[in-house]
């Protein structure tokens, strides 16, 4: 697989440094962080950062993403399609292909399947007939957290092939795969081409009901399976990206080039086993 940096896991860093820790550890795509392309946007152009892009060797892969998509009242669901043409517009002066996108929580009073995957659907293909105007992708990302309406891979893979849109596909990342208990049936249910990004990273040795974001891990250090998703990968022929996503505090006052370069080895060595 290539490997791409995402902008969560040397969080306190900037734009900038993470381009250049990225390419100084040999990764081949960045993840952008919206909250730092904002900031670096306040100072130099999107075509500018093009530029950069170009010049690094590195390829944009995604930007990190617009959360809460769905379950929102009216003015807040106005604020989500204004993100998207926003992030959609830079995306394309960029050059990146993708948007993440992220389901929102449960509404107050539950929902059923049924109501999760109707609005997720509705919402998505709204989402994405504002990101296709220009020539951007979205990528759906389950969150495997117990308030979360879209938890697991399979009801997240259900809503993508209802909207059926070649310009929307999913992200899996290893730590809401574990944490909501989906499986690895259901990665091999897949369609490879329906899979945008593998979001690799590892966790603590905890209840699956206590692990929160802080608790991640570079790959290998923790007790996620990482070798049986590789393999569920391997036999329906996914391998295209794997980006290290890691929402730690201790590494975020890391220095950013050790951090990369640390994260791409232990990623190695991972998939070097699977």
């Amino acid at each position: 697989m290539k490997l791409a940096l995402n902008g969560a896991t040397t969080m306190r860093a900037d734009l900038a440094t993470d381009l250049q820790a990225a390419k100084a550890a040999g990764f081949d795509y960045l993840e952008i962080w919206a909250a730092k392309l904002r900031r670096f946007l306040k100072e130099q152009s999107a075509e500018e950062l093009r530029e950069i892009f170009s010049e690094s060797g590195l390829s944009p892969l995604s930007i990190n993403s617009i959360e809460h998509i769905t379950f929102r009242d009216a003015q807040a669901y106005e604020g989500i399609k204004r993100e998207c043409e926003e992030l959609s517009s830079i995306a394309a002066a960029v050059g990146c292909p993708c948007i993440v996108v992220v389901p929102g929580p449960l509404p107050k009073g539950g929902a059923t399947r049924e109501n999760v995957i109707a609005e997720s659907i509705k919402v998505l293909t709204e989402l994405c007939e504002i990101s296709a105007a220009h020539n951007v992708a979205l990528a759906f990302e389950f969150l495997g957290q117990t308030d979360c309406s879209v938890p697991t891979l399979d009801l997240a893979a259900e809503i993508v092939r209802e909207v059926n849109r070649k310009d929307l596909g999913l992200i899996i990342d290893s730590f809401h795969f574990y944490a909501g208990k989906s499986t690895f049936a259901m990665i091999e249910a897949l369609d490879p081409e329906m899979i945008r990004i593998f979001h690799i990273n590892d966790a603590e040795d905890l209840p699956r009901e206590q692990l929160e974001d802080r608790h991640r891990l570079l790959p290998g250090l923790g007790i996620l399976p990482l070798g049986e998703v590789l393999s569920s990968f391997k036999k329906i022929g996914y391998d295209k990206v794997a980006s290290v996503e890691i929402f730690r505090p201790e590494y975020w006052e890391r220095d950013p080039f050790t951090l990369a370069r640390e994260a791409r080895e232990a990623t190695e060595r991972v998939l070097s086993k699977g």
